[in-house]
């Protein structure tokens, strides 16, 4: 059972450093708010504290309120390090508040995730690969954890790369970075035994394939970006398909996605 806070900057903000913190703005005079209050606690007693719940009448604590834009009420607001990252407002269902749960609340293993990608962007797949396999064990409907998997399995499995993200679904959130795992694992598989057209782009297709396989990317972008330059068709458009696939799995953030996007518009348009 979770009671009504009187110190939201220790119960909420403070709290929030150390576990995900669930805030209920509710009020006395709010029926829907009645109906969702007892699903929200009963979902806390059972999340084994992987996350806390705290509710805030918002009647009693207008200014908190009024800090966080409430304007209707329930609302329901997921704090992680001080910060709101999930939110959702109205009764939702039971079903529907577990559905949202799944994807909001983050991994107990996020400074280990954050560990793994940063091993995948310095090539260190194997290392990273041991941080994943645990994860995943824990985890299994951790999408994350299961794409970053099948992201450093790339270079030595593509096989079992692809087969990995199979388990991702359309509607997460993570669906597209494993569909990426998967173009790049089939990209890496046409290196098995197939035979290419003769192009003059063919042995720079051949080494941009290589150097993705070994987490090369600035070195593969560059050859797949000369690829669609010179024979945008070229092996059914696989070089403009695998550009998208790595921006995907460097992220929009990273400095070779914001460089060769401008340079594939380009080379497009």
């Amino acid at each position: 059972m979770a009671y009504d806070t009187d110190d939201f900057a220790t119960d909420v903000i403070q709290r929030s450093h150390t576990v995900p913190v669930l805030v209920d703005f509710w009020a006395e005079w709010c029926g829907p708010c009645k109906v969702l209050g007892p699903v929200l606690e009963r979902l806390a007693d059972q999340s084994h504290g992987e996350w806390e719940l705290a509710k805030l009448n918002t009647e009693n604590h207008q200014d908190i309120a009024g800090q966080y834009g409430i304007r209707s009420i329930p609302n329901v607001k997921l704090f992680v390090d001080g910060e709101v990252v999930n939110e959702f407002v109205g009764a939702l269902p039971e079903p529907g508040v577990v559905k949202w749960l799944r994807t909001a609340i983050p991994s107990k293993y996020r400074a280990q995730l954050a560990g793994a990608r940063q091993l995948l962007i310095d090539n260190g797949a194997s290392d990273a690969i041991e941080i994943l396999q645990t994860i995943v064990a824990a985890e299994p409907e951790n999408d994350e954890a299961t794409v970053l998997l099948g992201q450093a399995f790339l270079g030595s499995d593509h096989h079992r790369a692809a087969e990995l993200v199979e388990v991702v679904e359309l509607g997460s959130k993570h669906f597209e970075a494993a569909e990426a795992v998967k173009t790049l694992a089939a990209t890496f598989g046409s290196l098995d035994g197939q035979e290419f057209a003769d192009s003059p782009v063919k042995d720079g297709y051949i080494a941009a394939i290589r150097d993705a396989q070994s987490h090369a990317y600035e070195a593969s972008l560059e050859g797949f970006l000369d690829v669609v330059r010179r024979d945008r068709q070229y092996d059914k458009d696989g070089a403009r398909k695998a550009i998208i696939a790595i921006f995907k799995l460097l992220g929009e953030d990273h400095a070779f996605t914001a460089k060769y996007r401008r340079a594939l518009s380009s080379a497009l348009y």
